[in-house]
């Protein structure tokens, strides 16, 4: 046991049971006054017993303990759409881009290399780490259509509060309510909640406030006042701070901007090309191609609106000389799509960038004020993103790339630093883990497990497969709802409103370009998954039918969709 733990004896007493210990029963080192003395030679005369007795009174007596540790505060980081092959901290090298700042947060404890979400699109996804609950048991099924989520219901920071956390959300929300459960709170407003990489507007309970910056630079501002704040509070902390970056349209910031090199080139996936004519119905009309889909504003061709002139200017120096030369070579076919690759890939990889700074100027704000000794840190992504992987970019899909996520998880003290697992863990954890870590029970019960044990490495059964269930859709991209079963080799995936399947065997195709479902060999093996897939189905409770859509909101997104090309 570490000294600064032990329990704490005055020096007279330790030698006063040390004699006492070592006595022949009858004999007694004791004298106390009065009442006491008599009562303690009585208790000495009943033999050993009786000396046991009086062990245990003095201890229970005089023995000091000292106050239960303080509950370790809580930095919950979540990006939005950063695809594991874009941290570097998980060794991908495509990308030829750094991370240090989050690397640190690995570096000093546990990387996860098989973490997912339940539903990957921004919303759901939020409202499943605050639940510990999958999209139909939290109500929050869509960006689009699901309405605002109720916050009223059982969520971690509602939980976290009554147990006497100092709680706060910074950033992004997307979630259409205010937030409930945190006594401090400001999140980006504008553009349906997404927000604007420039200039930014803010909810909070005191209104609307207009920014003028940068959105990593802002949120970091925001977060660090708070803590700043409340340094002086008692209680612990939860604070939940939540880029926007790299979600689409990717604008770097104002550092990357100047050191823009529009001459460098990004290795291309090998499946930038793919045909996809072969395959599942869903895969075939989804509306996500960077051929077809990716706007001007996407790619830098055309400027965003909102920009100061000092913000116009760094915009137009990073990207007007290519800009130029794209209007002269006019490319088309496959040399469009590698041109249109190269300035998504490197404005995201930008983006990256420059939230990673703004991580680290958080991190060194806490080293500073001695707040990283009692806190655990967590980043992770609310999903991942198709980098180009079969000539798509968002997310959505139950494939790797878009349902795995970074998370890594530092607590000194607790957590090995540079440790990693292999355990399938998913979103649904997130709460039930840091409750646990917090000493609060939940009244009612979560879909997600604690990893505690994962983290302190302890032995643990732990799951062997993943329910995986996304929803939205009509819905932009137009992918199809669908859901599956993943057991860390095999993934087996439902399109329910086409009856399609697919099957892919991880193991000898993690590029997820073979569909083995429907293979004579492979009949015994679907069946087993079917059935594992329809008991995870009865575990969560899943409903067989979805919840209704408006009539309209599939027109209403194409035309959309149409009007995006424009800009």
């Amino acid at each position: 046991m570490d000294s600064e733990h032990q329990p704490s004896c005055h020096p007279h007493l330790l030698a006063l049971l040390r004699q006492t210990a070592q006595l022949p029963a009858g004999r007694c080192a004791i004298r106390p006054p009065g009442a006491r003395q008599r009562q303690a030679r009585r208790l000495c005369a009943a033999g050993h017993s009786a000396r046991a007795l009086l062990l245990l009174l003095l201890v229970g007596a005089l023995w000091t303990v000292p106050a239960a540790a303080k509950p370790p505060n809580i930095l919950f980081i979540m990006s939005d759409d950063h695809a594991v092959a874009a941290v570097s901290a998980y060794g991908e090298s495509r990308l030829q881009l750094s991370t240090p700042n989050i690397d640190r947060i690995a570096r000093n404890g546990m990387r996860f290399d098989r973490a997912y979400v339940a539903n990957s699109i921004c919303g759901p996804s939020r409202a499943t780490m605050l639940t510990g609950k999958h999209s139909h048991a939290n109500g929050f099924y869509s960006n689009e259509w699901s309405g605002p989520f109720n916050g009223e219901q059982q969520t971690l920071p509602l939980l976290l509060q009554e147990a006497g956390y100092s709680t706060a959300v910074v950033g992004k929300w997307h979630l259409y309510s205010d937030p409930v459960g945190f006594d401090h709170w400001e999140v980006i407003h504008n553009s349906f909640e997404q927000g604007t990489y420039y200039n930014p507007e803010f909810r909070s309970a005191q209104g609307i406030e207009k920014t003028s910056g940068y959105v990593a630079n802002i949120i970091t501002d925001k977060a660090i006042a708070w803590l700043a704040e409340n340094a002086s509070r008692p209680e612990p902390f939860f604070l939940i701070y939540n880029h926007k970056t790299p979600h689409r349209d990717w604008l770097p910031g104002p550092q990357e901007l100047r050191d823009w090199d529009e001459d460098a080139r990004i290795e291309e996936p090998p499946t930038l090309l793919r045909d996809l004519s072969d395959e599942v119905a869903a895969r075939r009309e989804a509306r996500m191609s960077i051929a077809d889909w990716m706007t001007n504003n996407d790619v830098k061709l055309s400027m965003p609106r909102h920009l100061t002139p000092e913000q116009a200017t760094l915009w137009e120096k990073a990207f007007s000389a290519g800009n130029a030369q794209y209007a002269r070579l006019k490319p088309s076919g496959d040399a469009q799509v590698r041109w249109k690759y190269q300035r998504y890939i490197k404005t995201y990889a930008a983006a990256v960038k420059s939230m990673d700074r703004e991580i680290g100027r958080l991190l060194d704000y806490l080293a500073a004020n001695d707040l990283l000794e009692n806190t655990i840190v967590i980043y992770t992504s609310d999903q991942g993103f198709f980098l180009g992987e079969n000539g798509w970019f968002d997310k959505r899909w139950m494939d790797e790339v878009s349902s795995r996520v970074p998370l890594l998880v530092q607590w000194p003290g607790q957590v090995e630093a540079g440790s990693s697992s292999q355990a399938l863990v998913q979103n649904i954890d997130f709460a039930p883990t840091l409750l646990a870590a917090a000493g609060v029970v939940a009244p009612q019960p979560m879909h997600g497990r604690n990893m505690l044990p994962l983290l302190q490495q302890e032995p643990t059964q732990w799951r062997e497969a993943l329910y995986y269930h996304f929803y939205e859709n009509p819905g932009f991209h137009g992918v199809a709802r669908h859901y599956g079963i993943h057991t860390g080799r095999m993934k087996l995936i439902h399109y329910y409103q086409d009856d399609e399947w697919e099957l892919f065997d991880l193991h000898t195709d993690p590029q997820e370009q073979a569909n083995l479902y429907g293979r004579p060999e492979r009949a015994a093996e679907i069946a087993l998954l079917k059935r594992q897939l329809a008991a995870l189905r009865i575990q969560y409770g899943v409903p067989e039918e979805d919840p209704p859509v408006p009539w309209y909101h599939g027109a209403v997104i194409r035309v959309f969709e149409q009007l995006l090309k424009l800009l």
